[in-house]
């Protein structure tokens, strides 16, 4: 569309920075589409695939990420990223905390889905999984732990809820959740949050 093409040849300074600006949006388009397409279909889903999801060429993924692994830790590095900014943006809409929380944790079992994919490709080679899975703690754990303090804070919760606990006991509730189809991760996960909640006025809220 010519609304995305740039003028780099004007000699205007705001040139670089808009290219930048639309490298990256259209790095996030691909990164949005190839998630999807895990999640579908496995992360050996064929790139021609993902590029007719993000309506885009072969050639254009293989720009970005010349190798399936670059794709992949791609992607698990822009599932954490948007994981990380919900939490504020939840907090700051959300009716109350524990909402907030609540929602928070669905889309962090909306990423755990891509996650348990990405983790079985990348068990080849395990120094870059522990590398991905220290940067997913070190983003995600603080985030939750943000939510936790705000909804005890406010009388919602009990104090003294740890957030690695929390996180590591919902990973937990998602595993095997696609090979039975008797066993509905969702609710499992929604009931812990659920019984994370004490009655408006009981003493236990105040520590």
């Amino acid at each position: 569309m010519a609304a995305a093409v740039v003028d780099a040849g004007d000699g205007s300074e705001p040139a670089a920075p808009r290219q930048r600006a639309d490298a990256r949006r259209n790095e996030a388009t691909l990164l949005t589409a190839a998630a999807a397409a895990f999640v579908a279909s496995g992360v050996d889903v064929p790139v021609r695939d993902i590029a007719a999801r993000a309506g885009v060429g072969i050639g254009t993924i293989y720009r970005h990420f010349p190798t399936r692994a670059d794709l992949i830790v791609a992607v698990y590095r822009h599932q954490v990223e948007a994981c990380a900014e919900a939490g504020p943006a939840l907090l700051a809409s959300s009716s109350t905390p524990h909402a907030a929380l609540g929602s928070w944790i669905s889309l962090f079992v909306d990423f755990l889905v891509t996650k348990h994919g990405l983790a079985g490709a990348l068990r080849s080679d395990k120094a870059a999984f522990e590398s991905l899975h220290a940067y997913f703690l070190d983003r995600l754990v603080p985030v939750c732990a943000e939510l936790i303090d705000a909804a005890a804070a406010a009388g919602e919760i009990r104090r003294g809820v740890d957030a690695y606990e929390l996180m590591f006991a919902v990973g937990n509730l998602c595993i095997g959740a696609d090979s039975n189809p008797r066993y509905d991760a969702r609710r499992m996960v929604e009931l812990v949050i659920a019984g994370l909640r004490l009655p408006e006025g009981d003493p236990a809220s105040l520590g």
